[in-house]
């Protein structure tokens, strides 16, 4: 453990630290923080019982929508602001802070004053939850004691109560990224850039300038796993001492980790395992898979446990995750989709496929869905943005609106063809019509069971 220091000096000076928002992260900071002494208040602008709750349990103050004056009031007694991950930039709280002097504080910054064992951190547009996985179970395959945390169940202030992981992977957001001022993992994984979350970041430069805030403190000692074949994330790789590519070769320069004569490969052309040896290989798949093992292998994964684990992986739900399968066609939920970038993954996959897209827009351009018309028979929009997802395909393909995901099932039944595979992959987020990315993609499993006649 360390002594809460990190390079440049105490992470929190004494006084008293404002937690605003209070999702998961900001109660598990809250905890935290007064677990560790530290006097904190907490703010949130629509508190849940939940946050109540906890504030009263740890016996904090719990300030409920304040305004611009309470907002001021709050940050004059206050030596640090830690807001919840994913709080908009444009939130009145960040303006007045800044105005007052008062420092924001990341919740990876915290964990790693607090606690010196290594992380391997991963971001991306796309694929951090699934590389994430797959690095954990690399390492454990390896017999390293390795746990997920960060833009998971588990932030990291709270993984490091637990004295018996030797290793976290730590899936790192753009939002836990943009107040980093201190956080060095041992890896530092950048999977793809694509524009993403701007009804959250001010721009899409403020957004590329949170996802290379990862790289931004390494040194030789530290490793940088960047993708070759994405062009945003190799600019970032200059200057950066130690870094390895991975990639299927697309890019301008041959990756360390790439494919071969059907085999994954190492730096240096050594083979680590056949392509048709992973139970799925998507053109995304195989770059999951690489990047994974650059990660594991960086943090000290053995080529065996790295094998090991792609062989058994089976993928996550949610994402390109097949369904059902009836007269030909078959029916894909990839609810967790939740950008156009994710989207034209997704699609291009498929030779030819019935759309089903819309949700809740998060400020990005539906029309670069297009892009990929040519494997599209047709698209069914849905929820909010369906007039952004008719508007993006109507001078290319049929669009069909649908009032609800049993309608869009029964839409795209109707204009699928032998060959063809329904896709729900929506570019857009869940919260119009649920709660959660997971809520739409059971939905969507369900209508299509029923539609098929299979077991729910």
């Amino acid at each position: 453990m360390t002594d809460g220091r990190v390079t440049g000096g105490p992470v929190l000076p004494d006084g008293r630290v404002l937690v605003f928002g209070l999702g998961i992260t900001g109660l598990a900071v809250a905890e935290a923080l007064t677990r560790r002494g530290h006097a904190t208040v907490l703010a949130d602008d629509r508190p849940s019982d939940g946050a109540r709750s906890t504030a009263a349990r740890l016996d904090l103050e719990l300030v409920a929508a304040p305004d611009g004056d309470e907002l001021r009031r709050l940050l004059d007694r206050s030596v640090a602001l830690v807001a919840t991950p994913g709080l908009p930039e444009g939130h009145p709280v960040f303006a007045l802070a800044a105005a007052a002097g008062v420092p924001l504080l990341g919740e990876l910054d915290l964990a790693a004053a607090w606690d010196d064992r290594p992380c391997l951190a991963i971001t991306g547009t796309d694929g951090k939850t699934t590389v994430t996985t797959l690095v954990t179970r690399m390492l454990v395959a390896s017999g390293v004691a390795a746990v997920d945390a960060g833009n998971t169940d588990v932030p990291l202030v709270a993984a490091i109560d637990d004295p018996g992981p030797e290793v976290f992977v730590v899936e790192a957001s753009s939002f836990r990224l943009a107040p980093l001022r201190r956080f060095r993992p041992a890896v530092g994984t950048w999977l793809n850039f694509a524009p993403d979350h701007l009804d959250v970041h001010a721009g899409l430069a403020g957004y590329e300038a949170a996802k290379a805030s990862l790289w931004a403190r390494l040194t030789a000692e530290q490793l940088a796993v960047a993708n070759a074949d994405d062009a945003v994330v190799m600019r970032h790789t200059i200057g950066v001492p130690r870094v390895e590519t991975f990639g299927l070769g697309t890019g301008a320069a041959g990756p360390d980790w790439h494919v071969a004569d059907g085999v994954l490969r190492r730096p240096g052309g050594e083979p680590l395992l056949p392509v048709a040896e992973l139970h799925r290989a998507f053109p995304h798949d195989i770059a999951n898979a690489l990047a994974a093992a650059a990660t594991a292998s960086g943090g000290g994964a053995s080529i065996v446990g790295i094998q090991d684990a792609l062989r058994s992986f089976r993928g996550l739900p949610h994402r390109v995750t097949l369904v059902g399968e009836a007269d030909g066609v078959r029916w894909y939920d990839d609810s967790k989709a939740t950008a156009p970038h994710a989207t034209v993954a997704a699609v291009e996959a498929f030779p030819s496929v019935v759309l089903i897209a819309g949700g809740r827009n998060k400020g990005l351009d539906l029309g670069a869905m297009a892009e990929v018309a040519p494997h599209i028979r047709a698209v069914v929009a849905i929820g909010d943005a369906a007039d952004e997802v008719e508007r993006a395909f109507r001078s290319v393909r049929p669009v069909h609106r649908a009032g609800s995901m049993g309608d869009a099932v029964a839409t795209a039944h109707e204009l699928a063809r032998p060959g063809d595979s329904v896709l729900l992959s929506p570019g857009c987020a869940s919260f119009d019509w649920y709660g959660s990315y997971g809520e739409r993609g059971d939905d969507f499993t369900r209508a299509v069971h029923e539609l098929l006649g299979a077991p729910t």
